[in-house]
């Protein structure tokens, strides 16, 4: 429950019934979103595998880079120097590496 309300659960309750159901199925998809990325692909990492999700939003959702387009490309330019570039990196790998689901 702690981790949904963090997740935007907070937000309620609102007037409406239609609104408190959209927010409870966006924050238990947001919620059920970051669980499968700790699963999946940020396992090995120490310190992200049980982090919570105000953690994961300031160490990884909040990406202190840019998108660039070059050559019919995209390219994600971020600092080398920042402290969670590897997770970044390990996690993005193994996360394009996933097979499609048929």
């Amino acid at each position: 429950m702690r981790t949904n309300k963090a997740m935007g659960l907070a937000n309620l309750p609102s007037a409406s019934w239609e609104v408190n159901r959209g927010w409870m199925l966006a924050s238990n998809f947001a919620a059920d979103l970051d669980a499968w990325l700790r699963l999946l692909a940020l396992h090995d990492i120490d310190d992200l595998a049980d982090a919570e999700p105000d953690t994961m939003r300031f160490r990884l959702y909040h990406l202190p880079a840019r998108l660039a387009d070059h050559a019919r490309r995209r390219w994600l330019r971020s600092e080398a120097t920042w402290r969670w570039a590897k997770a970044f990196v390990s996690c993005w790998q193994r996360l394009t590496t996933l097979p499609a689901v048929t």
